[in-house]
C-alpha cells in the first residue's frame, strides 16, 4: 500500500538543526564579520516595509502632539492675556496713585511754616446752583473744622468754610459773587479787595483809581488783614487792566491762582496763634499811629486857627478905633 503523505524530519530535529545553524552563523559573524554585507542588504530591503508599518503610528503621535501643543499654546495665550490685562489695571492704579502722591506733595509744599495745624480734605461734591461757587468737603466739626476757615490747594487760596456739619462742610470759592478777600500786589505792596465775579476764572478789583500802579501779570497775595486768611498766600494773577475815560475807577480783572475746577484735594489751615497775636498788635500799632497822625493834624489845624485869630484881633481893634 502506497502512503499518501511522506513523513519528514520531526519538529525536534528541525529545531535542533536551526539552533545549530544559528549558533554557527553567530560565531562566524562575530569572529570574521562575514555576514555584514548580507545584513546591510537585508536591512535596505526591509526598511521600506518597516517605515510603511510605522508611518501610521508616527502620524498618530504627531497629530496628538500637535493638538496638545496647540491646546497648551492657547491656554498659555489666554493666561498671558489675563496677566496682561491685570498688569494694565495695576499700572493704571499705580499711575493714579503716583499722580495723587504728586498732587499731595505739591499741596504739602505750599504750606508756610507759620501755620500751626493742617488737614488734608477731599472734595466730594460740587453745588449744582449755577449762581453759587460752593464745594462740599469730607471733613466737618468732628475734625474741628470751623466756619470761616481758609482752604488752599497747591497753587493758592481756594476759599473759606461757610457751613460746618458733623462729618462734612461747605466751602465758598473766592470766585463766588458774594465773596471778597483782602489782597496785596506783590510787586508794589498795594492793598485792595478782590471780589468774586461768579465765574471760576475771574476776580474783580474795584474802586481803584486810574493812577494806581498795577499791570497785567502782577501777582496778588493775601494781605492777612481781616484775620480770616493767612498772609502771603497766592490769590490771583492780574489778567486785565483798563482805564476807561470818563470813569472814576479802573477796570481790573484777575485770574485765580488756585486750580478751582481741577483740584481734588485741599488743605484746611489753622492759623498760628503767635501770628494772629502779632497781626493784632501790628493792627493796633497802626491804629495808634493813625490816631497820633490825626491828633497831630488836629493840633496843627487848631494852632493855625489860633494864630489867625491873633492876627485878626489887632486889625479889628484898628477898625474900632477908626
Amino acid at each position: 500500500m502506497q502512503t499518501l503523505f511522506i513523513r519528514g524530519p520531526s519538529a525536534t530535529a528541525r529545531m535542533v538543526v536551526l539552533v545549530i545553524a544559528s549558533i554557527t552563523l553567530m560565531t562566524v559573524d562575530h569572529r570574521w564579520r562575514s555576514l555584514e554585507f548580507a545584513r546591510s542588504a537585508l536591512s535596505n530591503l526591509i526598511y521600506p516595509l518597516q517605515y510603511t508599518i510605522d508611518l501610521p503610528i508616527q502620524l498618530f503621535y504627531w497629530a496628538d502632539e500637535s493638538f496638545s501643543t496647540q491646546q497648551a499654546l492657547l491656554e498659555k495665550n489666554r493666561e498671558f492675556e489675563a496677566r496682561h490685562l491685570e498688569n494694565r489695571v495695576q499700572l493704571q492704579k499705580l499711575d493714579i496713585i503716583e499722580k495723587e502722591n504728586e498732587r499731595l506733595r505739591k499741596l504739602l509744599s505750599a504750606i508756610p511754616k507759620t501755620t500751626e495745624r493742617l488737614l488734608i480734605s477731599e472734595i466730594i461734591n460740587v453745588d449744582v446752583d449755577p449762581y453759587r461757587q460752593l464745594i462740599i468737603l469730607n471733613k466737618g466739626s468732628s475734625n474741628e473744622v470751623y466756619q470761616g476757615q481758609p482752604i488752599i490747594d497747591a497753587q493758592g487760596i481756594m476759599g473759606q468754610i461757610v457751613h460746618v456739619g458733623p462729618l462734612s462742610s461747605t466751602a465758598m470759592l473766592i470766585t463766588d459773587a458774594s465773596h471778597a478777600i483782602p489782597v496785596q500786589v506783590n510787586r508794589t505792596g498795594l492793598r485792595a479787595i478782590a471780589f468774586g465775579s461768579g465765574k471760576t476764572d475771574q476776580l474783580n478789583l474795584r474802586h481803584l483809581p486810574h493812577s494806581v500802579d498795577i499791570k497785567a501779570g502782577d501777582l496778588l497775595i493775601t494781605s492777612g488783614l481781616g484775620g480770616t486768611f493767612p498772609p502771603n498766600f497766592p490769590v490771583a494773577i492780574i489778567s486785565k487792566v483798563e482805564r476807561p475815560a470818563g470813569e472814576p475807577f479802573a477796570l481790573i480783572e484777575a485770574k485765580p491762582h488756585a486750580q478751582l475746577e481741577k483740584s481734588r484735594e485741599v488743605l484746611l489751615v489753622w492759623r498760628n496763634k503767635a501770628e494772629e497775636t502779632s497781626e493784632k498788635n501790628d493792627a493796633a500799632a497802626n491804629d495808634e499811629t493813625d490816631s497820633e497822625k490825626i491828633d497831630s493834624n488836629q493840633e496843627n489845624d487848631s494852632g493855625n486857627n489860633s494864630g489867625t485869630e491873633k492876627k485878626v484881633k489887632p486889625n479889628q481893634r484898628r477898625g474900632n478905633r477908626e
